[in-house]
């Protein structure tokens, strides 16, 4: 019998993903499960419909992401930091920060977005956003005393 698959299921299908299983397979795991459905004409034009629905929300959201990226680009944080003997540090500049710095500034961003590593120097740093899987903006953090 042949299946569509609508929930990823690991080492079986993923999702909108069409295979040929056994009968008793089908019936009394997959389907009953809600895992697939049965192969129909229907169900086939119903997963194309869906498909390329996601198709075109996914180019939207990339659409979005690329606009963001161009503003974000040309930002500039800056954190005015405790310093000790030479210059030196005390703490770091955590990912909370740098949200609630583009939060002030409008962006509306998770902190699960921000990929940086420590930042625990006076200077310029450069922190990368992930907008979207396929798009990163680079903002600029400036450290002072």
């Amino acid at each position: 019998m042949e299946v569509i698959f609508i929930k990823d299921l690991k080492n079986q299908g993923k999702k909108g993903e069409i295979k040929k299983v056994k009968d008793g397979y089908a019936e009394n795991f997959l389907i009953k499960n809600g895992y697939a459905i049965k192969k129909t004409k229907e169900n086939v034009t119903k997963l194309n419909h869906e498909l390329a629905k996601l198709e075109k929300t996914k180019e939207e959201n990339k659409k979005q992401a690329m606009e963001m990226k161009q503003k974000l680009d040309k930002e500039t944080l800056e954190f005015q930091v405790k310093t000790g003997a030479g210059d030196k540090v005390f703490g770091s500049i955590s990912i909370k920060q740098i949200k609630e710095g583009l939060g002030k500034k409008g962006y509306s961003i998770e902190k699960n977005m921000v990929e940086m590593n420590n930042i625990s120097s006076l200077g310029f740093h450069n922190v990368n956003i992930r907008l979207h899987p396929e798009v990163v903006a680079t903002i600029k953090v400036h450290v002072i005393k």
